[in-house]
């Protein structure tokens, strides 16, 4: 059973920062594509940042470029999420995705889903 498992969200103040991670089990995704996506009361999910198999190659959301850093350890089948200077508008239940094909700008098509962390950036 493949499971997609975040952690690291929380509470904190505008400009603070927090490391979201999501550990991956059940299946190898080192040659997968991943992802995190996130969902604000009332919106649409949406794409925030995406890396390739191999670190190489990674995305972003104009909203975040700049104050995140999307990266992963395939020996530890682990994405990351470094959020720094973060914004109000960055609260939302932040989800991890994986999946295989291309790669490409705000893809937001992925065949296994994490359950969710919540951030909540507060004024």
């Amino acid at each position: 059973q493949v499971q997609l498992v975040e952690s690291g969200g929380g509470l904190v103040q505008a400009g603070d920062s927090l490391r979201l991670s999501c550990a991956a089990s059940g299946r190898d995704f080192s040659s997968g594509v991943m992802a995190w996506l996130r969902q604000a009361p009332g919106k649409e999910r949406e794409f925030v940042a995406v890396i390739s198999w191999g670190g190489t190659i990674k995305y972003y959301a104009d909203s975040v470029k700049g104050r995140f850093t999307i990266s992963r350890d395939n020996a530890k089948n682990t994405v990351y999420l470094q959020m720094n200077s973060l914004k109000p508008e960055d609260t939302a239940v932040y989800y991890c995705a994986a999946g295989y094909g291309n790669i490409w700008p705000g893809r937001t098509a992925y065949t296994y889903w994490g359950q969710g962390t919540q951030v909540t950036v507060s004024s």
